[in-house]
């Protein structure tokens, strides 16, 4: 069966129709270049043809990008290269046609997808939200390849078409007619017909550029514009993403030097960052997270979904509402002791829905629409028959049993219990329950709304529907979830912790604190550490290391400066004071408070290099993600890799904790934590198992973790 059918209209107008058999959406493979030839040969024997109109056989995907299988398959980058050539020369011989070949564009268009796309003559799309267009080559380490280097900033400007391409973003409708990428947007029901008369019309003149990007296209705007660029994507990229570079150079010779030129650049580029070892860690990162969305996270059925309830209306209780209401589509009962705790959950949707009616993504009646689905009460009154109850109370351990108590009074003996918390034990939350199958924990991080990930906890005693029906819930809310094992401070937590300590321990030694963070970001990460915990905040991060130090030891012990920090009333930008002070006169901006150099009585000088700084933080997260893999706490090294990418802002260009320490290889790690632990302490000294891989050769891409906590794991 093949995946491109061609039919003539009576009023001789083609239509091309793509759809990919067996698959959900539609991705171009390297098989279908021969098809499309055929195609287009089956459409020309049509000599009444006045022309072709491109369209998806599927309900809701144009085509979602190229299937990135092909380049895992690549042994070379002229391999890589050979591919990027031949999906050029076909995207060029759709462009040859004589006749007007119009994409009509609904769902995702994307990479692939767009290119072909563009290299149709004109391209029309619906006003559907799930229409979205864009090339996020960059996402996966690459750029495009099939000619959309050169042909984007031909349409759109190169200032426009550099935006696009170096930060992988997408479009909705209204944005790509504005940017002159489609034509027109209209309702999906008319797509076709309106393709057709666009045919009939036959092909238009280009339109012209706007005066800005027209004086950006001489020789002395170029040089200006890509000048700019460089240096804010070197500022941005830190060196790390070698895709950007690539992008620039190969879009300014195609504009310098002519097309041609422009072509045979952007094939080479891209069979060399195909084997660039970021991509491969960034394209393992996509494959993982493909292979989460089929995961149960148990061998059960997850029960249906139809209403939630949260307790507790402040800022993890608004956010927990906020995206089971307007990404989950389910109805949301909120409970609070106070009125002024409901207001605040129930503003917290409405600020985030009615920033999206400013923007334009959505209009006020689907505003309405998702408030509707959010409600609020003092009591258990609309619970009874919620089929999961999330709780984001105060971490306190009574507290939280006593919520357990209630939702088992207030609700159906089925209904699941998920507590958010960060710290403490989901068994003992589950000591007093009278149904502990139905108890698990749900971790979210915030703020819940930007944040990816969530922890999933199950207990020993929680059953693996309750496990099943809470990653389903979370998948639904549009997390990527993980299921981890029930110990002090889960996962994530788990391996921040003695990387935030360290970065504490080098301030104590009189580093500044720009010099820390500095180091971290050079490194990969979004944000350096000590912001990081301003971020989350400074009280948050001292409720939870008592309970990993009584767990896991000494290694885990706060340096003594943090109670003088939370002494002097410094919470992190929750209250604009923590290591940073953040001045709402300057729009929230963050600047250093010099002033916490004398309160922890140091006085800053900078002395070690950005690499040792940066070290002795990586070195302590990595060496306590291996100490969960032993212990079972991941089911596997790809959970802990998204754990720690999605939850931390681990770089993702190296694949997460597990493909860094396997790519370092574990005989350098234990002789880089040896070597640290002899300048500056036992606690950098080598868990049992890298020592076990040094002596072996192992990698964590070929072990198998424990699984004794897991009930529900397979490993």
């Amino acid at each position: 069966m093949t995946a491109f059918t061609f039919s003539l209209r009576p009023d001789n107008v083609g239509v091309i129709t793509l759809d990919v058999p067996g698959e959900k959406v539609n991705t171009l493979k390297a098989e279908f270049v021969e098809e499309i030839r055929k195609i287009l040969v089956e459409a020309r024997s049509h000599t009444q043809l006045l022309g072709l109109v491109l369209i998806s056989g599927k309900p809701d995907s144009f085509i979602a990008g190229a299937d990135i299988t092909m380049i895992a398959a690549c042994r070379s980058a002229e391999e890589a290269a050979a591919l990027a050539r031949q999906g050029q020369k076909v995207m060029a011989e759709i462009a040859a046609l004589p006749i007007p070949v119009i994409a009509a564009i609904h769902g995702a268009c994307l990479g692939g997808g767009l290119e072909l796309a563009l290299a149709c003559h004109q391209r029309i799309c619906s006003l559907d939200d799930k229409t979205r267009l864009g090339l996020p080559e960059v996402q996966l380490g690459l750029l495009p390849g099939s000619g959309g280097t050169q042909r984007l900033p031909r349409l759109i400007g190169a200032s426009r078409a550099l935006d696009m391409i170096l930060t992988g973003k997408t479009l909705r409708a209204k944005q790509a007619v504005k940017l002159g990428l489609v034509e027109a947007a209209v309702p999906e029901t008319i797509l076709l017909e309106t393709a057709v008369k666009m045919v009939l019309k036959g092909r238009r003149p280009r339109k012209t550029l706007p005066l800005g990007e027209r004086l950006l296209n001489g020789r002395a705007g170029r040089s200006l514009l890509f000048k700019l660029a460089t240096r804010r994507t070197e500022a941005k990229s830190h060196g790390n993403y070698p895709a950007v570079r690539k992008i620039l150079s190969v879009i300014h010779i195609g504009l310098q030097q002519g097309r041609s030129a422009g072509y045979a650049a952007e094939a080479k580029a891209f069979g060399e960052l195909a084997m660039s070892p970021e991509s491969v860690a960034l394209r393992g990162i996509f494959f993982a997270t493909t292979e989460m969305k089929k995961d149960r996270g148990a061998e059960a059925e997850p029960r249906r979904l139809s209403s939630v309830g949260v307790l507790g209306g402040g800022l993890m209780g608004g956010g927990i509402a906020y995206v089971t209401a307007s990404r989950a589509g389910l109805p949301v009962r909120i409970k609070d002791i106070r009125p002024e705790g409901i207001n605040h959950a129930m503003k917290y949707s409405w600020d985030l829905l009615n920033r999206k009616v400013v923007r334009r993504h959505i209009t006020t009646a689907e505003r309405q629409r998702k408030m509707a689905l959010i409600s609020g009460s003092l009591d258990y009154q609309g619970f009874r028959r919620r089929d999961v109850v999330i709780e984001a109370v105060f971490e306190d351990l009574f507290l939280k049993q006593k919520m357990v108590a209630e939702v088992e009074a207030n609700c159906l003996p089925e209904t699941i219990f998920a507590s958010n918390t960060s710290s403490l034990p989901i068994s003992d939350i589950a000591a007093h329950a009278r149904r502990p199958e139905n108890i698990i924990g749900l971790h979210f991080f915030s703020p819940v709304d930007k944040m990816p990930l969530v922890e999933v906890i199950p207990h020993a005693k929680t059953s693996a529907q309750t496990i099943a029906t809470t990653v389903e819930l979370a998948k639904k809310q549009g997390k990527t979830p993980i299921v981890v094992a029930d110990r002090a401070g889960f996962y994530v937590n788990r391996i921040l912790t003695p990387y935030i300590n360290e970065a504490l321990r080098c301030l104590l030694e009189g580093e500044p604190i720009e010099n820390i963070d500095g180091a971290l970001v050079g490194f990969g990460f979004p944000v350096g550490p000590v912001q990081l915990l301003d971020e989350v905040g400074i009280d948050t991060g001292a409720h939870i290391i008592p309970v990993l130090e009584q767990a896991w030891g000494e290694r885990f012990k706060a340096p003594a400066a943090l109670d003088a920090i939370l002494n002097d009333n410094r919470k992190g930008r929750k209250n604009e004071r923590g290591f940073y002070l953040y001045r709402k006169k300057s729009g929230g901006k963050k600047q250093p408070d010099a002033t916490i150099y004398k309160l922890l009585n140091v006085h800053p000088k900078a002395q070690r290099s950005a690499e040792i700084i940066a070290q002795r933080c990586v070195m302590m997260l990595l060496n306590e993600a291996a100490r969960t893999f032993d212990e079972g706490v991941i089911r596997c090294a790809r959970d802990g890799d998204i754990g720690a990418v999605f939850g931390i802002g681990f770089p993702p260009f190296l694949g997460g904790p597990f493909r860094y320490m396997d790519a370092l290889g574990a005989g350098k790690m234990v002789a880089q934590l040896e070597q640290l632990a002899h300048v500056c302490g036992p606690r950098f000294l080598p868990c049992e198992r890298l020592q076990k891989m040094a002596e072996t050769g192992e990698t964590f891409y070929k072990s198998v973790a424990k699984v004794d906590n897991h009930p529900d794991s397979t490993g």
